[in-house]
């Protein structure tokens, strides 16, 4: 009998307790991760280093190819007199998510994936970049964009100017405050997303979330657009916004570019503050 009470003791203390979830999980005593160091506002440094350069690089080839391509599909369905013809809305909002799951996984290990102004600044204010590097990665997408809507009018000039050329504008039915909110909350459902994606803490707890990144920041894209395509045509980008202004070069269109954007500006400030300082309580965590 002794020897059976011992098989149970040692049976049930053979292992440990289950991982915590949830809330428990974020109260361990040891860390299970590395909180990487903030970045300074200022890196002179940078200026001669070739992985800066190569990074803006990747930048303007990305948001020039999500441009191209986007461009190209709203056009698709803007031109066509029959949207049964056409992918709709819904294409739109897939050709969207679609191009930013594979520009971000491709460009990730090389830039960030940023592909937005939005994303940058809002990563800038949680301290993960430079002011140096956000205002180079900024430069270089809305060059890409403007290269990118450049290149979609150069082959159908007479189409793009009858169909708006993709550019971002309130819809009928809609005032600016409307357009406004709606481009603030877009931006922040974004911009949650690749925090929470891209957070230090859950890549070292589940080995997968680095590699599945690209997955739920392409979905948010998708599903923003779902709802806010019949208000705005959807901005969420100001790179976006502003190449397909640019190029389009419509007086309407400048009267309301500052809603694309103002409301993605503080759309990304608020989930960096929100993910920084509610979820992961970072000014208030231990030194």
């Amino acid at each position: 009998m002794e020897g059976k009470e011992e098989d149970v003791r040692v049976g049930a203390n053979r292992y440990g307790e289950r991982q915590p979830i949830g809330t428990s999980a974020q109260v361990q005593d040891a860390k299970d991760y590395r909180e990487p160091p903030s970045a300074p506002i200022f890196e002179p440094g940078e200026l001669s280093s070739w992985s800066f350069y190569r990074a803006g690089i990747a930048e303007f080839v990305a948001t020039f190819l999500f441009l191209y391509i986007t461009v190209l599909t709203v056009m698709g369905v803007a031109k066509s007199n029959s949207k049964c013809s056409t992918v709709g809305i819904q294409g739109i909002a897939w050709a969207f998510g679609g191009m930013i799951f594979a520009l971000v996984y491709c460009t990730a290990g090389i830039s960030g994936g940023h592909i937005n102004p939005a994303v940058t600044f809002g990563l800038f204010l949680a301290r993960k970049l430079s002011l140096t590097r956000a205002i180079f990665y900024i430069i270089m997408q809305c060059l890409g964009a403007i290269c990118g809507a450049g290149v979609v009018k150069g082959f159908q000039p007479n189409v793009y100017e009858r169909v708006g050329g993709g550019a971002n504008s309130v819809q009928t039915g809609y005032t600016r405050k409307a357009g406004l909110g709606a481009e603030i909350i877009g931006t922040f459902v974004l911009v949650y997303t690749v925090f929470s994606a891209t957070d230090a803490k859950r890549n070292a707890r589940d080995s997968h979330v680095p590699i599945l990144a690209p997955l739920p920041i392409g979905f948010a894209v998708f599903l923003v657009h779902l709802a806010t395509i019949p208000v705005t045509g959807t901005g969420i980008n100001p790179a976006r916004s502003l190449g397909a202004a640019i190029v389009y070069n419509n007086d309407s269109i400048w009267d309301e570019h500052w809603i694309f954007w103002v409301g993605p500006f503080i759309g990304a400030a608020l989930a960096a503050l929100y993910h920084q300082v509610v979820i992961r309580a970072i000014p208030f965590s231990s030194k």
